[in-house]
């Protein structure tokens, strides 16, 4: 059934050439009828976790999902929506990937051979599935010399330093199992010959990691680890900041370096340019207050300052339901939902099981950004207004229409699947905006471009994009990356490869799928599969 609110009668504003009118797009419930019956279940050894990895496993340019279980096994559905219709999956069963005690996954490419892999993070030995094609998988941790531990992981994220033949990969861990400590994260590193993994590198100390990730914050080439930790298991520590140098030990930056020390419950780090400055903006989801970061101007350290109240992203109470107790959220992600050419913000929101100081009565947010930089509540005009205990997503678009689609992971309740159905409803879509998405390929190792940044520049506004693994809450995503382009019919686009090399500006037309290769002078348009 859609639920639909009226679009109309919003004031528009500008800024560069695009407008934005502040409005939420209409969104389907098509969960019920889509194939997926899947939760995260089990108790407190998984009231943190619960994510969803997005990628394509089988080459038909669909998104695809593998769902964490916690206590129950997870599961792999294979996409089989049509171009603009119902969001439908087919289960693939599997003892390989039907895993049990997994909190998430990352879709990464780590072997470079042009099939997706998966990290797959669990409490109990973290396990890499190597992609086979069509969907098959094979259990590749004795092949990579990756140990999958003991540990109680629920953080990911991944790099290529330098000529490196296989990425740099960080896992956060939580709680030591069994005790009420937090672990010490750790990092692998490729050996010298450029196929397997040297020891773990331990990332002491470890303040009960939820989410991390690797960017390039500042602009100059060189990425680092940024990591939020959850302040519920500890009193001296906070938020982290890691100095990830190649052939040197990873070190913390400090107060001495510009860090400005944090203390937050650390769910999910979203980061992306808000502002057209090149550099990316970082939000942090939180119980109470979220956090949303901006770099000092100028500034050549890591020196950030709060800007999430004067945007209209605290979000630190619910917005509906009556409940007037603090929120509690975990997964934040970018994505701009209505097309018109700014980033919007989508956290899910949910109780960590029966908190009694924080809303029972939950939802999570949909913020509408606005040309003026500030952001508007719209999930009650956007019909997906849900009180489960929701933990991981994807902003996502799975039926291949150019609308941002939804997917959230719930606590002992079936995944939430939501349509976007732009002005329209469930029987009569009506798409809003025109857009593009956009895959980059370069040769291996590093094929997905990881790390690279796109520029799209639309009239006098130039919107850029990193591309990165990592972050979120236990949820990752690996495709296309989607542009809302609002009324322009042709953008530019342009790409900073990693490594520095940046390619030439390249017309493109609006409303369609291309595919950038490094070298090339000229994109590539993919066309969607009929079935």
């Amino acid at each position: 059934m859609a639920l639909v609110a009226t679009l109309g009668a919003v004031a528009a504003c500008s800024r560069g050439g695009l407008v934005s009118s502040g409005a939420a797009p209409h969104f389907v419930d098509d969960a019920p009828a889509s194939g997926i019956d899947h939760s995260y279940a089990g108790g407190s050894d998984f009231f943190v976790g619960g994510g969803v990895g997005t990628f394509d496993c089988n080459g038909d340019g669909r998104p695809d999902l593998f769902l964490a279980g916690g206590s129950a096994p997870a599961a792999l559905y294979r996409n089989v929506s049509t171009v603009g219709g119902a969001l439908r999956f087919e289960r693939v069963v599997s003892p390989v990937t039907d895993l049990t005690s997994v909190t998430g996954a990352y879709p990464l490419d780590v072997d470079g051979d042009g099939i997706a892999d998966l990290v797959v993070l669990r409490r109990g030995g973290n396990v890499v599935l190597r992609g086979l094609g069509d969907c098959r998988f094979e259990v590749a941790n004795r092949h990579f010399g990756l140990e999958g531990g003991a540990a109680w992981t629920t953080a990911f994220s991944a790099t290529w330093e330098g000529t490196d033949g296989l990425p740099t990969m960080a896992f956060g861990n939580y709680l030591v199992p069994g005790t009420y400590d937090c672990d010490t994260s750790r990092l692998v590193r490729p050996a010298t010959d450029g196929t397997t993994y040297t020891e773990p590198i331990v990332l002491a100390p470890g303040y009960c990691t939820l989410s991390m990730l690797f960017s390039d914050w500042r602009r100059d080439g060189h990425t680092d680890l940024r990591v939020t930790n959850d302040r519920h298991y500890y009193i001296d520590g906070g938020d982290q900041l890691w100095k990830v140098t190649l052939g040197a030990a990873p070190t913390q930056y400090t107060e001495a370096d510009g860090w400005r020390r944090l203390q937050v419950w650390g769910m999910g780090i979203a980061s992306q340019d808000l502002n057209g400055d090149g550099i990316p903006e970082v939000f942090l989801a939180s119980q109470g207050d979220n956090k949303l970061q901006m770099l000092d101007a100028g500034a050549t350290t890591p020196s950030y300052h709060d800007i999430a109240l004067s945007r209209g992203v605290t979000a630190q109470r619910p917005y509906a339901g009556g409940d007037i107790l603090p929120s509690t959220a975990w997964h934040p992600e970018f994505g701009d939902v209505n097309n018109d050419g700014f980033l919007d913000l989508f956290v899910t929101k949910g109780n960590v099981d029966g908190e009694i100081d924080s809303a029972a009565k939950d939802p999570s947010d949909l913020l509408i950004a606005k040309a003026d930089g500030t952001f508007t509540e719209g999930a009650e005009a956007a019909g997906i207004v849900r009180f489960e205990k929701s933990r991981g997503a994807a902003v996502v678009d799975l039926n291949l229409d150019g609308q941002l689609d939804l997917v959230v992971v719930d606590r002992n309740s079936n995944v939430q699947l939501w349509r976007n159905v732009g002005s329209g409803d469930a029987a009569h879509p009506s798409p809003i905006g025109h857009w593009l998405s956009v895959a980059l390929k370069q040769p291996a190792p590093n094929v997905d471009a990881i790390g690279a940044w796109l520029d799209v520049k639309i009239g006098g506004r130039t919107i850029t994009r990193e591309i990165t693994v990592g972050g979120g809450h236990v949820s990752g995503e690996l495709g296309w990356l989607h542009t809302g382009l609002g009324a322009a019919r042709q953008a530019q686009v342009r790409v900073q490869w990693p490594g520095g090399d940046t390619g030439p500006w390249m017309t493109v037309n609006a409303d369609e799928f291309v595919v950038i290769t490094r070298g090339a002078t000229a994109p590539v348009a993919w066309t969607p599969p009929s079935s």
